[in-house]
């Protein structure tokens, strides 16, 4: 028997299928959404602050596991309500700068609302896991309804994006259990990812200055 749902909006989401499809459907949207804005930048001051974007859902086994985890039944009802990454987009920038810079974009789209923002980079946490995290909703307008469907952004620089890639393949090894002389080594590769990009962010802003300090001698 297929599983069913009786949604907020009163409606009938009938399947496992049409839920993936909708999750499926906003990523889509905020994909689009988030390349507009990559152009757009790149058209106005000539350049990209998206290095790239990676886009997926969540498998069956990690939601239900979720949903044991926190204490609930494993029904399509508690997964829209309690699971908000099962839809998740991560975008990938060159600069902590262009971090901020893409949230304030991002919180500035009228039909997509911010749920709630988690900043990993001001308050990293203990593994020392650094990452910009926003909670959206976009509305999904299908035949007959409208559905908002969640979406987990998380905006990260190369290097943090490298650091949490390898945390999380020890980690799964481990089962989450790593040796404390391993989680002591990672945290000590954070810092040390924190000021590859700081000195990143300095080289970068110290090019563009010597690009307008040239441009100047060269218009005298």
């Amino acid at each position: 028997m297929k599983p069913r749902l009786q949604s907020e909006y009163g409606e009938d989401v009938d399947s496992w299928k049409t839920l993936m499809f909708i999750y499926n459907s906003a990523l889509k949207e905020v994909s689009t959404k988030l390349e507009i804005l990559n152009d757009e930048f790149k058209h106005v001051h000539q350049y990209n602050p998206i290095e790239y974007i990676k886009s997926r859902i969540k498998s069956p086994e990690s939601i239900v596991k979720k949903l044991k985890r926190n204490g609930y039944e494993s029904s399509i009802s508690n997964m829209m309500e309690h699971v908000n990454d099962i839809a998740g987009i991560r975008i990938v920038c060159s600069f902590t700068s262009d971090i901020y810079r893409m949230a304030e974009m991002i919180g500035k789209q009228n039909d997509l609302t911010v749920v709630f923002v988690k900043d990993y980079i001001k308050h990293p946490k203990k593994s020392g896991y650094k990452s910009y995290h926003m909670l959206v909703t976009i509305p999904i307008f299908l035949s007959d309804r409208v559905v908002d469907t969640k979406v987990e952004i998380q905006i990260r620089t190369m290097a943090m994006d490298f650091w949490a890639s390898l945390e999380h393949k020890i980690y799964y090894k481990f089962e989450g259990n790593a040796p404390e002389y391993i989680s002591r080594d990672l945290r000590e590769c954070s810092g040390i990812v924190s000021m590859l990009d700081a000195k990143m962010l300095t080289l970068n802003e110290a090019i563009l200055m010597a690009k307008k300090e040239q441009a100047k001698t060269g218009h005298e």
